[in-house]
């Protein structure tokens, strides 16, 4: 895999995305850290969406069996509150304290200490490469510019 990073356009702001792990169509990253062991966080993307993510709340506590799109809890911040689903199946085996403290590091390191959660999981095969990530960021962006226009007229 590349390792090499990536960016999208968004207006007149710009995205940056490291080429060293997978993505979710959720606009989350995936690292995986060892074995069968990730870490997902949200993207340049989503939090650029966001914008200024001031609080966040987990509803389940690791150890915990998940299903792919379960409820894991719910981020607030300038623009929106959203919940939080799991993005592959597996066991959350972490949360993020530091974020939970202080959900302001996700905007400050969005891919590193910005991190939400941690899962064991072989179930990755709905993880989008760099590249799968990229694509899916272009149709993605058409939806959310008409939302923002609609939103705009309202």
């Amino acid at each position: 895999m590349s390792h090499h990073s990536f960016s999208f356009a968004m207006g007149e702001f710009t995205a940056e995305f490291p080429g060293d792990r997978m993505y979710v169509s959720n606009h989350m990253w995936a690292l995986q850290t060892k074995g069968d062991l990730w870490r997902f966080g949200l993207t340049g993307y989503a939090v650029r969406l966001l914008q200024d993510v001031y609080f966040l709340e987990w509803t389940v506590e690791p150890p915990s069996a998940m299903k792919s799109r379960q409820l894991l809890g719910a981020i607030e911040s300038k623009k929106a509150e959203s919940d939080l689903y799991a993005p592959i199946a597996g066991v959350l085996v972490a949360i993020n304290d530091a974020a939970l403290a202080d959900p302001s590091v996700v905007n400050a390191d969005t891919y590193g200490e910005g991190w939400l959660f941690e899962m064991e999981s072989r179930e990755v095969a709905a993880l989008l490469s760099p590249e799968g990530y990229q694509a899916h960021l272009i149709d993605a962006w058409e939806v959310a510019q008409r939302t923002i226009k609609g939103q705009a007229n309202t």
